[in-house]
């Protein structure tokens, strides 16, 4: 059954408190962003499948359990996504790493694309679907029916601040998938941005303010 969680731990709220202060450079930024992926990752694969497997420690033989199931797909959407696929990886550097390309159209804050490349067998695999910022939730939405055209039945997207409207939005569009969310905001602006939020996360990750 899917689920929505709000991955409510303090390290998390400091780190993201720090992520919106408008003096936050770009190198810390960027550092602060990869570690609220790993932390949220963390929690987004608690119910990876294991399995026992035989272990010979230096006291005696014994059955211990090792992660099975299916492989790993982390798949960011770009540009912003890129940011948190470090932090993701340094606790499955073993996952296969794709893209999803979308532009926002400024006046109609509608997403479009223009790239994309997924893993081999992605529908063999968890995907892992990161975005700092789940606004409006029209690229999240995008990204997702993408994701699932291609076969893809295992699902879990991640963001680090997400609005109230674009929430909602992604779970009436797609209420089978796990969402994880680093804190949830007032809403959107009038300009579809997250108030408080934290600005362009694309901008800040990449100094191109």
């Amino acid at each position: 059954m899917s689920q929505v969680l709000i991955v409510d731990h303090p390290l998390i709220k400091h780190k993201i408190t720090i992520l919106r202060d408008v003096n936050t450079g770009t190198k810390d930024f960027r550092t602060l962003v990869e570690e609220i992926a790993m932390l949220m990752c963390y929690e987004a694969l608690r119910d990876l499948p294991t399995t026992l497997v035989d272990v010979t420690t230096p006291i005696t033989a014994t059955k211990q359990p090792m992660i099975s199931g299916k492989k790993l797909a982390v798949v960011p959407i770009l540009r912003a996504g890129l940011g948190m696929v470090n932090g993701i990886l340094e606790l499955v550097p073993s996952a296969k790493v794709g893209h999803i390309g979308l532009s926002r159209d400024e006046v109609t804050h509608r997403p479009h694309e223009y790239y994309s490349n997924l893993p081999e067998n992605v529908d063999q695999r968890l995907v892992i679907l990161p975005d700092p910022m789940l606004a409006t939730g029209g690229s999240a939405i995008q990204a997702v029916d993408f994701i699932k055209s291609k076969g893809c039945t295992s699902i879990k997207f991640m963001c680090i601040i997400a609005a109230p409207e674009g929430l909602e939005a992604l779970r009436k569009a797609h209420p089978d998938i796990d969402i994880y969310v680093g804190t949830l905001d007032e809403g959107l602006n009038e300009n579809a941005y997250i108030v408080p939020g934290l600005g362009d996360a694309g901008d800040r990750i990449f100094g191109t303010l």
